[in-house]
This record gives structure tokens, sequence and C-alpha cells, in this order.
């Protein structure tokens, strides 16, 4: 196997770097570090191992070492398990709780970006091959192949980025007011505020914004629980939140107009800022639980044309 180190090494450092340029740590604070990027780099560099050795089996004909593919398939099924169960285990501590829908959401997105690995130095290993087959220089047969392995990272990276709620949505600011102790955004109620002192926080202290919807599939999106839970809980961590765990009346809630299908959400935040805040609300991913494309089915268009002629 020494003949095919020329495709194994150049396929182990592009499916590994296409790992290690996904891995950071943001306003999620997730992967942690260093703790969080060593075990994240480890199982990227064994994904990208098995996608550069996967060529030189099949050249081989060592078909049976093809199921290890299988088998890093199971393994990395676990991944998801694995993320799932750590985030879920630090819900609790959360001052606005992430949602069950967005930590299923981060799951996903760690188990794909290990297949992310596997596919880059498989792509890598192909290319180099294939390019020592047509006689091509040995060292432009590995630029190539470590060329077409980053264009093949860069293709994945913007397919599994996914939409953003301000993709489908337009965001602006919205008024809080208060009907005796009964919270309203935009005249929407909201909910029962019982103590003066914490309706005053809200006068000098909350900001609120409104989510509308571009589409008859936006409406659908933003119904979803998880997704409003999800705004919730990204504006309340990037922006810092006035409440503490004795004080639910503060705790940030998005709620729908039943008219329009509107969202609003008011929040109390240390320093206010309605810009920031409207930066943060159509920066939240669209999570693939909350996807629905009721436009898409043969009900949704008659429906559509008949609001129309209306």
């Amino acid at each position: 196997m020494d003949k095919y180190f020329i495709l194994i090494i150049p396929g182990l450092i592009m499916g590994t770097f296409a790992r290690v340029h996904m891995m950071k740590s943001d306003y999620r604070q997730y992967p942690t570090y260093p703790r969080g990027y060593l075990s994240h780099f480890t199982l990227g560099f064994i994904a990208a191992g098995l996608g550069a050795v996967a060529v030189p089996a099949l050249i081989e004909k060592e078909f049976s070492a093809i199921t290890f593919l299988a088998l890093a398939a199971q393994q990395f099924r676990e991944v998801r398990s694995m993320e799932r169960e750590s985030l879920d285990n630090i819900e609790i501590t959360e001052m606005v709780p992430r949602g069950t829908a967005y930590i299923e959401d981060i799951a996903k997105t760690f188990e794909a970006r290990n297949y992310m690995a596997i596919i880059v130095s498989l792509v890598t290993a192909t290319v180099i091959y294939i390019c020592i087959i047509l006689k091509i220089n040995r060292y432009m047969s590995i630029f190539l192949g470590m060329a077409l392995g980053l264009i093949t990272h860069i293709f994945i990276k913007r397919m599994i980025h996914g939409q953003e709620v301000g993709d489908i949505a337009d965001v602006k600011e919205a008024k809080i007011t208060f009907d005796g102790p009964i919270l309203k955004i935009n005249g929407v109620v909201i909910m029962n505020v019982g103590l003066q002192n914490k309706r005053d926080i809200y006068l000098s202290n909350g900001l609120a914004v409104e989510i509308i919807p571009k589409d008859e599939n936006a409406i659908v999106y933003l119904s979803n629980i998880g997704q409003r839970q999800a705004i919730q809980h990204n504006a309340a961590n990037q922006l810092g939140i006035r409440k503490d765990v004795d004080e639910p009346e503060l705790t940030p809630i998005a709620k729908r107009n039943s008219e329009n299908g509107n969202i609003v959400m008011a929040i109390t935040i240390m320093k206010p800022n309605i810009d920031a805040l409207i930066e943060v609300v159509k920066g939240t991913p669209l999570l693939e639980t909350s996807k629905r494309k009721p436009l898409d089915s043969v009900v949704g268009l008659r429906l559509m044309r008949s609001r129309k002629r209306v």
C-alpha cells in the first residue's frame, strides 16, 4: 500500500481541514474548547482517513474494507445521539432554553459534518488517482486533487448552511403597551404581568419586534413552536437578558397573531438596542423540523388562487 500514500495523505489532509474549518465556538458556545475541539477533531480525522483509504481499497479489490464505511456511518449516527444528550443535559442551566427542536438541529449538523469530511477526502483521493491514470505530473495531480477537494468542501458548506429567518420574513420594531396588567405587542395579547415593578422593567428596558412572513410557507415555518423557541434563545443569548431564575415574567415570549400569522416577541435586555435585536432575529437559522411547504401541495395552490380572486 506504500504506493498509495500519494492518494491517502492529501485526502487525509483535505478531509481533516474540511472538518476543522467548520469547527468554531460562537454565541452558542458549542462545541466548547479545548475538550469539544479535541473530540470533534479526532472524529473528523477518522472520517477523513476512512474516505482517503476507500479509493486504494477499491483499486486493490479489497471490497471487504468498504464495509468499514458502513460501520463508520453507524458510529457517526451515534455522534448525533452524543451531541443531543450533551445539550439536553445542560438545557436546564440555560436562562432561556434552546428547545428540543434546536438541539436536534444542532445534533444533525454535527453528524453531517463528519460525512462531509469523508466526501472531501474521497473526492481528493479519486481525482488524484484519475490524474495519475491520465499520466499527469504527480505534483500537478496532487494540486488538482486538493483543489477539487476544496471546491467540494465549499459547495457542501454552502449547501448545509440553510436559510435564516431574514430570508423568509421581514422584521421590524414593535410597540410594547399595557392594558392594566396585560402585556400587549402591537395589540396582540402576550401575558399577564401582575407586579408593577416588572411592568416598569418592560417599559424601560423592554424591546419588541414583529416578524412578518413573506408568504404562506413562511407563515407555517414561523408557527412552529420550536422555531420560535430558537429565536427567543438566540436573542437572550446574544443580547443578554434582564432576568433571573425566579423571574418568569421576564422570560422572552413569542406569540402568533392568529389574524395574519405574524409573530411578535418581547424581551428585556440590559442595554436596549433595537437594531441589534432585529439583526439577531433575522440571523436565527431556520430549523429543519419547522420547514413545511404548503404552497407546493395541490391544496395549497388552490387556496392561494382562491385568495387572489377574493
